[in-house]
């Protein structure tokens, strides 16, 4: 549980981040997918969520940008809302913050949005600090585990009934990792979340 959602202890540490956006009388959550986007399966999101009629945020690795230029604009395109996800996938609490720092500078150069997320949802306190004066920084209240080869489609899918609620900040990847969970769990989501009333948002930008 301490993964899939995260408890408010951790929420506290970082006070400069967003975890949930509720809105009152409204049952709303917010699809997001993380380390994309690559030609193998953001494409394939981008096509289910236009069958859906969803608008979603994609938190995109500066790299991936750099190798699929073509891929951001049809995020772009189809009206989801994207944000940095650091340029080589970085996590914060293993590299020097003047390094991660320039990583994040790096692929706000391709990226050009307001919105971060970092890598795990991992961070050093004063790196939130400064980011914040830079970003918005969006975390997360549900991670779907779609990347672990612990868990299969099925189980992913428990996940999202299990936790999510009003406001959840829902985490996917479109990545290799993720794909095989993705394909199964991301409809089934989709038409689950659907049945019990919720909207879908993208997080402004």
């Amino acid at each position: 549980m301490f993964i899939e959602q995260p408890p408010l202890l951790y929420r506290i540490l970082f006070p400069e981040a967003v975890w949930r956006i509720k809105r009152k009388k409204r049952k709303v959550v917010y699809l997001t997918f993380d380390d994309g986007p690559i030609p193998e399966v953001t494409p394939w999101v981008l096509d289910l969520l236009d069958y859906y009629g969803i608008k979603a945020t994609f938190f995109l690795v500066g790299d991936n940008v750099k190798r699929n230029p073509h891929l951001l604009e049809e995020i772009k395109k189809r009206g989801h809302s994207w944000g940095n996800h650091t340029m080589n996938h970085l996590q914060g609490f293993k590299v020097q913050t003047p390094r991660y720092l320039r990583n994040i500078k790096e692929a706000d150069d391709l990226i050009d949005s307001p919105l971060y997320r970092p890598p795990h949802g991992i961070m050093r306190w004063g790196q939130a600090k400064v980011i914040k004066e830079h970003f918005n920084i969006i975390m997360y209240d549900l991670v779907s585990r779609d990347y672990s080869k612990k868990l299969n489609g099925e189980q992913v899918l428990k996940n999202i009934k299990r936790f999510a609620r009003n406001g959840s900040i829902i985490v996917f990847h479109d990545s290799l990792k993720a794909e095989r969970n993705l394909r199964y769990a991301l409809p089934r989501a989709i038409e689950w979340l659907k049945e019990q009333g919720y909207e879908f948002r993208a997080i402004d930008m």
